[in-house]
């Protein structure tokens, strides 16, 4: 019966025919799926047969129930469907524990179990009063989501953003943590731009870290903040969630340190992530000693490139790192550390240089508009002056090359190193 029959029986508003034709477009999708698969079953066992050797045909016969397996597969899916849409609360978790199982064969089949619509239901059994449902909903789309991205866009569409902040006040560790994984797979989205709607649950990624969860949960919320971090706009949230704290602290342990780096480098560009940063006590001290592992130069690079940005057009901020002696720190990385971190403590010290010569400037040469008070330099105490800093130069080059050298691991005699050092002036240096 065409859908023009049934409009004129039933009438184009009558509750009765949007039911009706939801249904009649579910068992269609059914029966093109079937379709499908039988045509690719058809085909297959087509040029196996045309291929056989007459010795090989008791073989093929065997081969059979592999076939009949195909098709039981395929009643399986349909009747599974079908309970999850139609079925009561006790079908419905049957059906989902068929689907879990389904979903879990290959790509093709979790394609093919979204293409029939069961990804809406089960966002809606997230809203299930029963934990216990709303659980088993969770580990059926992390199944669904392994490995393709139309399905974590059909799920984001589907709402379940909104519905993951009632979820992340459970107290028990292992739907914390299926509840962190499915979080981390939906975050990949964010490398193709993807427009999250909601960012409520940010808190519950930064506050698992002070919770007594497993490592495997603290590494996929730290991964899934990472993440949420590559697109700019979602600093404002990312700070106002406290996530820079938590960084912050996550940085002193090294199993997490690069990662806690990567993602405070992604906020530190912002407005927001840089004025956060530069407000929290722990700034520039933390990012000092990292860029003293010399077992980790990715973790020296990244703590290199915070301080490169933190004290570019910021006097305050190298005022700290003055008074907790980055100098002495920059120099050795600028000799000893990777390329790439060599080439960022180059640049900070730098700016330090050129803040000198400021500071230098502002009170040397002729000064217009002053009235001289008392007698006038004369050269011999010019001269003197500049011998007596010249030596204070070569005194904090010698106590900074020596600990240098020492850190470095460096055979004692290295006066040859020493005496060109000092023989060299402050301009020499590479800052």
């Amino acid at each position: 019966m065409s859908n023009r029959l049934i409009k004129r029986k039933m009438g184009d508003s009558s509750p009765r025919f949007f039911s009706f034709s939801k249904n009649l477009l579910f068992f269609s999708r059914i029966r093109r799926l079937l379709r499908f698969k039988t045509a690719r079953k058809s085909c297959v066992v087509l040029d196996r047969f045309e291929k056989a050797k007459p010795e090989e045909e008791m073989e093929e016969r065997k081969e059979e129930g592999i076939d009949g397996g195909i098709e039981d597969g395929c009643i399986v899916l349909q009747r599974s469907v079908k309970l999850l849409h139609f079925g009561d609360l006790k079908d419905k978790d049957a059906a989902a524990r068929e689907i879990k199982r389904l979903a879990k064969e290959d790509l093709r089949t979790r394609k093919s179990l979204a293409a029939l619509g069961v990804i809406p239901t089960l966002v809606s059994m997230l809203d299930s009063e029963v934990s216990e449902q709303r659980r088993l909903a969770v580990q059926v789309l992390i199944e669904l989501a392994n490995g393709t991205y139309t399905n974590k866009a059909l799920m984001v569409e589907a709402g379940i953003l909104a519905k993951l902040p009632q979820l992340v006040s459970t107290r028990d560790p292992s739907s914390k943590q299926e509840l962190a994984i499915l979080l981390l797979s939906l975050s990949s989205l964010a490398s193709t731009q993807f427009p999250f709607p909601s960012l409520e649950f940010l808190p519950f990624l930064i506050e698992v870290h002070d919770s007594d969860v497993n490592d495997e949960t603290r590494a996929a919320c730290l991964a899934t903040v990472y993440n949420f971090s590559t697109i700019l706009d979602h600093a404002g949230a990312l700070v106002s969630s406290g996530a820079v704290g938590t960084l912050l602290r996550l940085v002193s342990e090294k199993e997490s340190s690069e990662r806690a780096l990567m993602t405070l480098g992604n906020l530190v560009v912002t407005m927001a992530g840089k004025k956060a940063m530069e407000n929290d006590p722990m700034v520039p001290k933390v990012l000092i000693e990292t860029i003293t592992w010399e077992e980790k130069p990715r973790c020296q690079e990244l703590a290199a490139y915070m301080l490169m940005i933190l004290s570019h057009r910021s006097r305050a901020q190298r005022e700290k790192m003055a008074q907790l002696g980055v100098v002495p720190v920059l120099l050795e990385v600028a000799l000893l550390g990777s390329p790439l971190a060599q080439k960022r403590a180059v640049k900070i010290l730098q700016l330090f240089k050129d803040e000198r010569q400021m500071k230098v400037g502002a009170h040397s040469g002729p000064q217009t508009g002053r009235l001289m008070i008392g007698s006038p330099v004369n050269e011999k105490d010019a001269l003197e002056g500049k011998i007596a800093i010249k030596k204070m130069v070569k005194q904090s080059l010698d106590k900074n090359m020596e600990l240098i050298m020492k850190r470095a691991n460096a055979p004692s005699d290295c006066s040859k190193l020493k005496g060109l050092v000092v023989s060299s002036s402050s301009k020499s240096l590479p800052y």
